[in-house]
């Protein structure tokens, strides 16, 4: 599947990456132009001047008191997208304006509604709220992904590849040998998959984080929200530690790991991630080291995927994959975002 759904929100950016000069991402095919106005709001706009279409984002094209002006002929629009000056002549045309993407920042994200303005409910953005808590720390980042978006879902929807993608960071053997549940909430559109081992081994990404030595007790809660946040809930405590149902484990550490799948373009991605934690929240060391090990996840994640994406491209018409019960939450992600693309 590669059609992109439009009427969803995004992430765009994280909310760090814009601020008062000019900042352009290709979100669903479109190339978007982005600044902070100095009242601190963030505008988004088309990245293109309606006179001849040249990249607003580009240089020599500039930003003067909430103002671009095109590097080309000098068109200058407002933030709200409106032309305020064309070269030669005082008369402003009535279609010399860019229509302005309705945005909404959350959670240390900059979200961007691409399709219909009418449809662009802020109430529909989808919380990650741990990622801008004091109970938490957070580090993040985003890489490119050159394959479609649908496969950085199939991946995170089942972390059975944990156990032989990324060994020696996060796999363990239980990971792979563990049985999942999956539920799906059809009004809410939410999949929800569930991995608990009891007696697991502690891999080194929460060895080296959290100290713990020896068998663990893990829990995977993933909530995939389509078509853009996943949000995975792990807890990390000794083997013998009952997780409480409510997530309130005493005993336990907290890993809120989150992605923003947003599409690029019908073949390429950009993957946010960002690992906030609930213990060590000071610790500078324990922050490098997960940034440096869930960067390094991700980028194995990356190459994985780009030579998929490789391969999908080179396969024979009517070509017809294999999938067991490890599928079940991608085959239901699959499903959710099929009715979201032809409705």
């Amino acid at each position: 599947m590669t059609a992109i759904p439009r009427n969803h929100w995004y992430v765009a950016a994280y909310s760090r990456e814009i601020g008062g000069e000019l900042f352009a991402r290709t979100i669903c095919g479109e190339p978007v132009l982005f600044w902070r106005t100095r009242d601190g709001s963030v505008t988004a706009m088309p990245d293109r001047c309606v006179h001849r279409r040249f990249p607003l984002s580009q240089p020599p094209s500039r930003l003067v008191d909430d103002q671009v002006i095109c590097g080309y002929h000098g068109f200058t629009y407002g933030a709200d997208g409106k032309c305020v000056s064309v070269p030669g002549q005082t008369r402003i045309p009535r279609t010399a304006r860019l229509t302005p993407y309705p945005v909404v920042e959350q959670d240390s994200f900059v979200w961007i509604f691409i399709g219909d303005p009418a449809n662009a409910d802020p109430a529909r953005v989808p919380r990650a709220s741990c990622l801008d808590s004091p109970g938490y720390t957070t580090v993040a980042g985003m890489e490119p992904l050159r394959a479609r978006y649908s496969l950085l879902v199939d991946n995170l929807l089942d972390l059975s590849h944990e156990t032989y993608l990324h060994g020696g960071y996060i796999g363990t053997p239980e990971v792979a040998s563990t049985p999942i549940t999956t539920e799906v909430d059809e009004d809410a559109g939410i999949v929800y998959v569930s991995r608990h081992m009891d007696d697991a081994e502690c891999p080194p990404f929460y060895a080296k984080s959290t100290g713990l030595q020896g068998r663990i007790t893990r829990w995977q809660d993933i909530e995939y929200t389509p078509p853009c946040l996943y949000k995975l809930h792990s807890r990390i405590a000794p083997a013998g530690c009952v997780p409480r149902p409510d997530g309130s484990d005493p005993d336990a550490f907290h890993v809120e790991v989150v992605y923003a799948i947003t599409p690029e373009t019908e073949h390429t991605t950009h993957d946010f991630w960002a690992v906030a934690r609930d213990f060590a929240l000071d610790d500078e060391e324990v922050s490098a080291f997960l940034a440096e090990s869930n960067r390094t996840v991700v980028l194995q994640d990356v190459e994985a995927l780009d030579v998929l994406e490789r391969v999908i491209a080179t396969e024979p018409p009517g070509y017809q994959e294999l999938s067991i019960n490890i599928d079940t939450g991608g085959l239901a992600a699959r499903r959710l975002l099929q009715r979201m693309v032809t409705s």
